[in-house]
């Protein structure tokens, strides 16, 4: 009988958090702590010399199964067994969203013997950073809606023409579609508006890709807000809401030290959704990582094809980040998945469908390639794998030039990794590596979207419905054609079709419409339908969830 990630978590010995500073030669005086186990971390340990003699290592995945493949658990366990190998390293992370939590995965801070604690902490509301991001994005709502009311000081702004919207970190499909102003002239002007859950809030993105203060109020006075009756665009700026919003995140901006199981640094930080924005950890979190430790290991979000692909095309540009390594994480369960099998069958070993299936591992190799690297294949341990299973993807790795490690820190944390630590530092030190963007961000916008759909997704082609077409040309106007695109589209498919699974051939995508994240700096094509307000499952993960008399907390996994 295993353990739950919560049972292993309680029964952990937790450090102190002066004690992993010191690991890292931090200055007890340069920590803000909340509580004994949490700590912020000044912008001023970042080093731009240190940074340069580090090694940055990407952890992302295949397209997943929807219980995911676990990138956090590989990510925490192969910076566990760098340490063990001799090597000075941390992991720097994103942190869980509450929605998540409560809804589908029931928490989000590794697995089994990887895991970063406090568990409960983390998962919960953690040091108020999501809290914060929710303050200065609804601060912004308010201050639109009081501007639209108000006829002196007026902006003339038209109220059918605004496109930002509240956020909460809840899952709440109720909160969508609203109608906001009911009640009389009193209470605003009636219109339409909905909630975000805050993880893709662009306030959210515009943190995560801050350097500094500075720059921060810049990206906040860029968001766009909607245009005037007379069709001059407006900004956060024009309300100047930029002051007050850094304010609030005067907290928020710095990264968040804690550990892991076996009492390594992990930094946590941000949490953009990587199909809607860059599904990256700030750049002001790795850069600190990178200032302190020779070796940092960080992931992004979903599959490759998204949080690898925005990592790679948006977020390492803006940070002026190059990373040494991929490691690309694999399971057993989700060939099988790729290769046929349905969701009663992930768990029965079956040759036939992992076969087939790994051609999906196979495109995304071929992707990593495409930006100048030679992954580490992770193969995340089940317990239901098969021995024949894991040395055919071996093997079938080794022909295409990429070593394939069995990776077992879910069961056995830092031990269950040095293998796959080993083939990594090998990697880095053999120099075969050499990181380059997909594409020039000066090219058009068309461009750019059929480079990311035809060499990333395998696309024959990309189409545009009328709305978007429109919208392209609003884009262009406003000069916002020279930012990178982010591309929102489903986790479960190279396609934006999630039931094609595998490795989709002959097919086109359809881009149904634009939105823009001026501030965040890139331009946002939305391919199939994508929802920034997620909803809760059936059974809500919520619902063995529970605290007693003690404090004692259950059900968080």
């Amino acid at each position: 009988m295993y353990l739950s990630d919560l049972e292993i978590a309680q029964r952990a010995i937790i450090r102190p958090i002066q004690e992993i500073a010191a690991k890292l030669s931090i200055d007890q005086n340069d920590l803000e702590l909340y509580g004994k186990y949490k700590a912020k971390l000044p912008l001023k340990l970042i080093d731009e010399q240190k940074i340069a003699k580090s090694n940055l290592i990407l952890v992302t995945a295949i397209n997943p199964t929807p219980a995911g493949e676990g990138k956090t658990t590989v990510s925490i366990g192969l910076s566990d067994g760098l340490n063990k190998i001799g090597k000075k390293s941390i992991v720097v992370l994103r942190e869980p969203s509450l929605g998540p939590v409560f809804g589908m995965k029931g928490g989000a801070a590794g697995g089994g013997y990887s895991q970063v604690i406090p568990m409960v902490d983390i998962n919960l509301h953690f040091t108020g950073d999501f809290a914060a991001i929710e303050k200065a994005n609804n601060l912004l709502s308010a201050l639109i809606d009081n501007n639209i009311q108000n006829t002196r000081n007026s902006l003339n702004i038209d109220p059918r023409t605004v496109v930002w919207k509240r956020v909460m970190d809840m899952n709440d499909r109720a909160l969508r579609h609203i109608i906001i102003g009911v009640g009389g002239s009193a209470n605003g002007i009636l219109r339409e508006d909905g909630f975000n859950i805050t993880p893709a809030s662009e306030v959210m993105a515009i943190l995560c890709l801050s350097k500094d203060f500075d720059d921060l109020k810049t990206r906040l006075g860029n968001i766009f807000v909607g245009f005037t009756f007379d069709k001059k665009p407006v900004f956060a700026r024009d309300l100047k809401a930029q002051g007050a919003m850094a304010l609030l995140l005067k907290d928020a901006i710095q990264p968040n030290l804690v550990q892991t199981l076996e009492g390594n640094p992990a930094i946590l930080h941000g949490g953009p959704f990587a199909n809607i924005a860059q599904g990256t950890n700030s750049i002001i979190a790795t850069k600190t990582g990178l200032s302190l430790a020779d070796y940092v290991v960080t992931e992004a979000g979903f599959g490759a094809d998204l949080g690898a692909e925005k990592f790679l095309d948006i977020k390492c540009p803006y940070g002026g980040l190059k990373p040494k390594a991929i490691v690309l994480v694999a399971t057993i369960r989700a060939l099988r998945h790729h290769g046929g099998a349905k969701k009663d069958e992930y768990n029965t070993p079956n040759h036939g469908f992992v076969e087939k299936g790994f051609e999906n591992l196979e495109k995304h190799i071929e992707n990593c390639k495409k930006f100048g690297f030679t992954p580490v294949v992770a193969l995340n341990k089940f317990p239901t794998d098969s021995p024949e299973e894991c040395a055919f993807v071996q093997e079938k790795c080794a022909a295409m030039g990429v070593k394939a490690v069995v990776a077992d820190g879910w069961a056995n944390g830092g031990n269950g990794t040095t293998d796959l630590a080993q083939a990594v530092v090998d990697v880095i030190g053999s120099g075969q590596n050499a990181y380059r963007q997909l594409y020039d961000w000066s090219l058009p916008i068309e461009d750019k979207i059929k480079t990311i759909a035809t060499e990333i997704y395998g696309a024959d082609s990309v189409e545009y419905a009328a709305k978007a077409k429109t919208q392209l040309k609003t884009i262009k106007t406003l000069g916002f054609d020279n930012l990178p695109v982010c591309i929102a589209k489903t986790q479960k498919s190279f396609s934006d079709n999630e039931t094609r699974v595998g490795r989709p051939r002959g097919f086109s995508i359809t881009v149904r419409e634009f939105e823009f994240a001026a501030g965040a700096g890139f331009v946002i094509p939305i391919v199939g339908d994508i929802m920034r307000m997620p909803g809760l499952p059936v059974v809500p993960a919520s619902e063995g969830m529970d605290i007693d008399n003690e404090g004692n907390v259950t059900g968080l996994s």
